[in-house]
Formats: C-alpha cells, sequence, structure tokens
C-alpha cells in the first residue's frame, strides 16, 4: 500500500516537472544556504585555530604598554633581564624568547627585500614550534658573542635566492654583514594576510648591537609546560612584572601577558555565533519554501478533485488520500533538501577554495538538513492532503 501510494505520488511530480522543481526551489535555497553558511564557518574557525597554534602551544605574549581609551598606549621596552626573571622564577615554564623587531631591507648580491628581523635566542624556534628545513639554530657562543649570523624564512629565500641554497650566503641587514645559518619550516599566511615567513632570525645581542643600537626588548614569548599550567604561569608572570616594573596595588599594568588559548576560544566562539546566526536567517527560507509547498499542494487538490471523488467513491479510505498527498508534499520536500545538499556542497568547496579555507564536511548538520526537509513537507502539507481526504464524494465527482 504504501509502495504504491509512493509510485502515485512520483508519477504526479514526474507529470508535473516544471512546477514541482519550482515548488522545490525555496527548500533548495534554504538547504545549501544553511549548508554554505556552516560549511565556511566551520572552516573558518579550523583556519584561524590553526594559525593561532602555528604561533605555539601553550604560548603566551608579553607586551610593554596598554589598551586606553584612544587606543593602544606604548609602556617601557623590557630588558634581557625581564625575560631572564620569568626563567628563574616563574614555575611551569617550558621556554622563554625575548624578542626585539625592525623593519629592514635585506640585500643578496643585486637583489634587495624589505622584510622584518627578529633578535632573539634559540628559544624563538622552540616556543613558536618552528622547525629548521635545513642548516641549524645559533650556538651558546653565537648569542653571547653576538656574531652576526641569521636564520631566514621561506619568503626571503624566495625573493632573494631563488632556487639557491642560502645556507652560508652572506646578507647585508643595514650594512651589517650576516651569514644564513639556517632556513624555517614554511608557516604560509595567517588568518588576517600577514605572511610568517617573511621574517629574518638573529641572535639578540647581534640585534641590539648592530641593528637597532638599544637593549630594548619589545616583545618576550613564554611557552607554559601544559596547557593545565597557562593560567597560573600567567598570573605569576603579571605579579612579577607588577613587582620588577614597581607598580603599587590600584595602579592599570603598563604590560599585557595574552593567552592565546584565551583568544582561540573568543574566536571560536564569536565565528560559532556567528554561524548560527546566520545559518538561522539562512533557514527561514526553508520555512518559506514550505510555503510554496503547501500552495501548490492546495492548487494540485484543487486540481485533482474529481479523481480524488472517483477513489473515495470506489472505497478508498480518508487515511489513504490524506497518505498520497502528505508523501507527495514530503518528497517534493526531500528532493529539494538532497538537490540543495548537493548544491551547498559544490559551492561550499569552491568557496573554500577561493578563501583559502579548509573544507570540513559536517555530517550531523547535513543529517538536520536532509531530516528538516522532510519534516517540512510533513508540516507544511498535512494541511492540503487533510483538505483532499475530508472532500464529500458526491460533491468531489461533481466539480467541473
Amino acid at each position: 500500500m504504501i509502495w504504491n501510494t509512493v509510485l502515485l505520488a512520483l508519477r504526479e511530480i514526474r507529470f508535473n516537472l516544471m512546477r514541482s522543481s519550482l515548488t522545490a526551489l525555496g527548500i533548495i535555497i534554504g538547504v545549501a544556504a544553511v549548508i554554505i553558511i556552516v560549511t565556511l564557518g566551520d572552516g573558518a574557525t579550523a583556519r584561524v585555530t590553526s594559525d593561532i597554534s602555528s604561533l605555539g602551544r601553550n604560548l603566551l605574549i608579553v607586551t610593554p604598554g596598554k589598551r586606553g581609551p584612544s587606543g593602544r598606549e606604548d609602556g617601557t621596552p623590557f630588558e634581557l633581564g625581564d625575560a631572564n626573571a620569568i626563567l628563574d622564577e616563574v614555575d611551569g615554564v617550558a621556554g622563554v624568547a625575548p624578542t626585539a623587531t625592525k623593519s629592514i631591507t635585506m640585500v643578496y648580491g643585486n637583489q634587495s627585500w624589505s622584510t622584518s628581523i627578529h633578535g632573539t635566542n634559540n628559544g624563538y624556534m622552540g616556543v613558536r614550534e618552528w622547525a629548521l628545513v635545513s642548516g641549524r639554530a645559533f650556538t651558546r657562543g653565537e648569542e653571547r658573542s653576538g656574531r652576526a649570523v641569521c636564520v631566514i624564512g621561506e619568503t626571503v629565500r624566495r625573493e632573494l635566492f631563488g632556487f639557491q641554497d642560502p645556507i652560508g650566503a652572506t646578507l647585508r641587514a643595514s650594512n651589517v654583514p650576516c651569514e644564513v645559518i639556517g632556513l624555517l619550516e614554511p608557516k604560509g599566511k595567517s588568518t588576517f594576510g600577514a605572511d610568517q615567513d617573511d621574517v629574518v632570525v638573529t641572535p639578540l645581542r647581534t640585534f641590539q648591537r648592530r641593528i637597532s643600537g638599544n637593549r630594548d626588548v619589545n616583545m618576550i614569548f613564554v611557552s607554559a609546560a601544559s596547557a593545565e599550567q597557562t593560567t597560573k604561569v600567567q598570573q605569576d608572570i603579571e605579579t612579577l612584572f607588577r613587582q620588577r616594573r614597581n607598580l603599587r596595588d590600584g595602579d592599570q599594568n603598563d604590560f599585557e601577558v595574552s593567552d592565546l588559548q584565551e583568544i582561540s576560544q573568543v574566536v571560536e566562539s564569536t565565528t560559532g555565533v556567528l554561524t548560527a546566526l546566520l545559518g538561522a536567517v539562512a533557514a527561514v527560507s526553508l520555512i518559506v519554501g514550505g510555503i510554496g509547498i503547501m500552495n501548490i499542494m492546495l492548487v494540485s487538490v484543487t486540481e485533482r478533485t474529481r479523481e480524488i471523488g472517483i477513489r473515495l467513491a470506489i472505497g478508498a479510505l480518508e487515511r489513504d488520500v490524506l497518505l498520497q498527498f502528505l508523501i507527495e508534499a514530503m518528497m517534493l520536500s526531500l528532493a529539494g533538501g538532497i538537490a540543495g545538499i548537493l548544491f551547498g556542497l559544490v559551492v561550499s568547496f569552491g568557496l573554500s577554495e577561493v578563501l583559502g579555507l579548509p573544507f570540513l564536511l559536517n555530517m550531523p548538520i547535513i543529517l538536520v538538513a536532509v531530516v528538516f526537509s522532510a519534516a517540512v513537507g510533513i508540516v507544511f502539507g498535512f494541511f492540503p492532503a487533510r483538505r483532499a481526504a475530508r472532500l464529500n464524494p458526491i460533491d468531489a465527482l461533481r466539480y467541473e
């Protein structure tokens, strides 16, 4: 019985294929919009999380200055002793990398490239989890003596050396010769479009003596030993720096200790809320599509009044007629939902490629879309189906 009813529903849909396709269009658009928004939202969240993780796990970034009403206010720069104090006095610290940065033009032969140079120590590669593709890191002797050696990123290598091996070559940074001893593993662009590989790393003493001309440290990277210890390490660093910078009770910090895990959680939460909001807006079109199905099913009931009267007259029960129209509405909606899922996945994949986002297949949302589209057909098809089932056979047979 059910199978015969399904075949009858398919026959009616096939006989009015154009009308059926236009009826399902609202469902197709609604389901596709939800799939696209959720997939891109998941991809964006994964991309941001990956970019933050690429900076290093359990990473804290200590910077001078604070955020004021008019924006960020600069504070007194750190010194090397501040970084050493963190390593000596704060428990749960796996590594510390004091860092000073400056924009500079690097020259090799007749090639030049504007980049940023970081003065730091070997701990930088550890806390940033940045491996070397070739070459080596600084030796303790090079760090202490301030020898002019450097490790370069992939972008600098490409722009200055092309296909040549840079190891052993000598660059000039502000007329300071610098021997390339290592090449960093490529990390690509960050979420905000910054090229992480456009960098040169040199020992901090070399940077301070021969490039910046001062002993300032602009930033301190701190890696906690475990994720569980990150919050405690952050609090201990704040306490230590308030003491070292002679801040009294009630004074605002003139420095910041940023926890990348907190930033990642805020980004994930914000992206999730936006995705849910946009998904809810897109789901409204499913309601519109459901109203379209109800409208066309009412038209179909009117067109097939004599057919319904004949079926009722020869012994069909009300529930048989109700089931026929209900299944027809559900199949229209379900077909639209499946078409919408396929269309949404194709568009999502294309947009993910264009935007550089990972394409993440969200199976729960696909299952929800299928179930919801079928439910729309049942809910909005029930009224026309009930109207058809309650027709008086005599009145239906006399209908012109």
